[in-house]
């Protein structure tokens, strides 16, 4: 049996999960496992619907289209093909048909939700008590829990951080984020059964999580079980991007180096 004395990074993956304002049509690939064609054909056929632009006229989302690749990923869970599912996305669309005229636009004004995460982003201190805000009215309960928890990890309020994820689990059990940020506290804290426990979960909902399947792999790696822990990062690799494949490369290196010559 080989042991692993360090990892490249030192351990885990350190980014935790968080929602964000906007996504860039390359992190909604990632986060969701659908090809970039797919979601710029959507976009245009009006199926979802696209943030205004950045400055650099990138095509974005913001978290009202989480809905629907979230709606997507999980018929796709279902076993539903491209073709099923964009049939119930239409579907969903055309429930209230649009009547003929002209629409006035009428001034925007952010929800709760929203101005959280734009405070967030801007690291404003009035973030954590608009999202109070949201989940007092209702407005994404599970996503505002999770940031919450974000915020609390990122002062060194473990307890507080493990509150916020677990009741963001309570509000929607399948909420990615919150399973790998849950896995995250667990693995720093030792608890490795609980760690596998809550990357399985983030695994199983999102499979195009290289994050997660790093996190598996090293756990494998810390137990003992070698092969089981080079086909988890192999798995990471797949679905990796460039700056992920380093740290990757480097593990899988070292693993298959103290595993030695197989014997068939």
């Amino acid at each position: 049996m080989s042991v692993i004395v360090s990892f490249p990074g030192g351990g885990a993956s350190k980014k935790l999960e968080r929602v964000q304002s906007t996504y860039t049509v390359r992190e909604i690939s990632r986060q969701f496992g659908l090809s970039e064609h797919f979601i710029r054909r959507w976009t245009r056929e009006g199926m979802v619907r696209a943030a205004e632009p950045d400055e650099t006229g990138e095509l974005r989302f913001d978290f009202h289209a989480l809905t629907r690749f979230r709606r997507a990923r999980e018929l796709r869970s279902r076993g539903l093909s491209m073709r099923q599912i964009e049939a119930e996305l239409n579907g969903q669309l055309n429930l209230f048909p649009e009547r003929g005229g002209m629409l006035i636009p009428l001034p925007v004004r952010m929800s709760p939700f929203e101005e959280a995460l734009i405070l967030h982003e801007q690291n404003d201190p009035r973030a954590p008590a608009m999202y109070r805000r949201a989940i007092e009215e209702g407005e994404c309960v599970a996503d505002a829990y999770c940031n919450l928890g974000i915020m609390a990890y990122e002062k060194n309020n473990i307890p507080r951080a493990f509150d916020h994820f677990t009741r963001s689990l309570q509000h929607d059990a399948r909420h990615f984020e919150s399973h790998f940020n849950l896995g995250h506290i667990y693995f720093e804290a030792g608890d490795l059964r609980l760690a596998r426990l809550h990357y399985d979960f983030a695994a199983a909902i999102e499979p195009c999580s290289a994050g997660a399947h790093f996190n598996l792999g090293l756990i494998d790696a810390m137990e003992g079980d070698t092969p089981a822990a080079i086909a988890s990062l192999h798995r990471a690799r797949r679905y990796a991007t460039e700056e992920e494949l380093v740290q990757i490369e480097e593990t899988l290196a070292g693993l298959q180096k103290n595993d030695g010559p197989r014997t068939e």
